[in-house]
């Protein structure tokens, strides 16, 4: 388990307990009420860290290199029934954004997602999770099968954003996001979105379009990712923590500002915590999402999902 900086007081006392139960074991010394004491200590710091965490401390928290990424939430939920898809049918197939059918009980979905590497070759092999054009294009023709074959689509969103190279650019960048944007404001069937991890600018709207976005609790969801807010206000990565609270980028405070429809809790400690009970979890939020939204008509669909975004913010004429 790797430690950020706030959590190395939990490190200090889970090696103090470590410690404790080795002697217990190894000698005839009674330790149990030393041990006791250190796991209530234990216990309560590790609320105190987690119940006052800062923004730009649960920006650190949903980069965590041993949280869960887009793939192990798809194979968690649908096990051997994911059938992964390849390809644009333009350019080339982008290694950064997946997907594929796969099945939770009898109900198929399409998934699609951004993918982080979890060591040097695999972040380079999926290009640190930042799709080019064709990711996008990939996207929307698998939405469009989802569409043929009457299929909800989950998109689970994990992105420092859209690659920002030059050849992106020539690709088309900005006119394969907006085409994204525009196109699932239209889908036909219902689409699920969920921030799993970083969801920073157009990279993440490409396939943030929903019909309920959800965010898990340590992620978070904004135009900009606290450094280079912090570069361009002030020339410097330096007041990163600043623009962090001045973003309202939590989940928190996307919910409040009604820019969520709610909020995944994870285990204390983050999802990496507890794998198995933050997949449930999911589970369980597309399982009954989609329970009520397969009730809707095409129509009303369509026409709730473009009223939700038409509502976002506050505007004077």
């Amino acid at each position: 388990m790797e430690y950020l900086d706030f959590e190395l007081p939990i490190k200090e006392l889970e090696e103090q307990l470590d410690k404790c139960n080795l002697i217990g074991e190894e000698s005839d010394v009674d330790v149990s009420t030393t041990c006791k004491q250190i796991e209530k200590k234990l216990e309560e710091t590790k609320k105190n860290i987690y119940k006052n965490l800062t923004a730009w401390q649960r920006v650190q928290l949903s980069r965590h290199p041993s949280r869960p990424y887009t793939l192990d939430y798809i194979r968690a939920l649908c096990g051997p029934t994911f059938l992964e898809l390849f390809g644009d049918r333009n350019v080339k197939d982008d290694k950064a954004m997946i997907g594929g059918l796969g099945k939770i009980g009898d109900q198929s979905y399409m998934f699609i997602g951004q993918q982080k590497g979890f060591n040097t070759k695999t972040r380079q092999f999926r290009n640190f999770g930042m799709a080019n054009p064709e990711g996008y294009r990939k996207a929307l023709r698998l939405m469009r099968m989802a569409e043929k074959f009457g299929i909800p689509v989950v998109t689970l969103i994990d992105t420092p954003g859209a690659y920002p190279g030059l050849e992106a650019e020539e690709r088309g960048q900005g006119e394969a996001i907006a085409r994204n944007i525009f196109e699932m404001f239209r889908l036909q069937v219902p689409i699920i979105t969920i921030i799993v991890g970083e969801g920073a600018s157009g990279g993440a709207l490409g396939i943030g379009v929903g019909d309920r976005v959800f965010m898990l609790e340590n992620t978070w969801y904004s135009v900009i990712s606290p450094e280079s807010c912090s570069s361009i206000l002030w020339r410097s990565w330096e007041f990163k923590e600043q623009a962090a609270e001045a973003l309202k980028l939590t989940s928190f405070d996307m919910k409040k500002n009604k820019m969520i429809d709610d909020i995944i809790p994870e285990p204390l400690g983050g999802a990496h915590y507890d794998r198995e009970k933050t997949f449930e979890t999911v589970q369980k939020y597309i399982v009954e999402t989609y329970d009520e939204l397969k009730k809707l008509s095409t129509e009303k669909l369509i026409n709730q999902r473009m009223d939700k975004y038409a509502n976002m913010g506050e505007f004077k004429e």
